[in-house]
């Protein structure tokens, strides 16, 4: 199974007392793309569906996902193949100077 680790700026729409002793909640799936994996995600935790994709399921522009540590660009990210074992991490993208 892959591994979807919600960094800890995302809390604020998981259920309380999702977040573990690193402050990130990490998610299982089955699945074979980033797309179905977010999905599944959101299956689990609705709230942060409008978060972290537009009406049109693509990713905000304040979301960066990385793939066993490297970063995707958001237009490829949706579609981009995982597998078991592969760590999605969802993090808030900040910016400032």
């Amino acid at each position: 199974m892959a591994r979807v680790i919600l960094a800890s700026a995302l809390s604020r729409w998981l259920p309380q007392g999702s977040l573990d002793a690193s402050g990130e909640s990490t998610v299982e799936v089955d699945c074979t793309t980033v797309g179905n994996a977010l999905e599944s995600v959101f299956d689990r935790h609705p709230n942060l569906r409008g978060y972290v994709v537009d009406e049109l399921g693509n990713l905000r522009h304040h979301v960066a996902i990385f793939v066993d540590g490297t970063a995707l660009p958001r237009r490829q990210a949706m579609a981009h193949a995982i597998d078991a074992g592969t760590e999605v991490h969802v993090l808030q993208a900040l910016s400032g100077g």
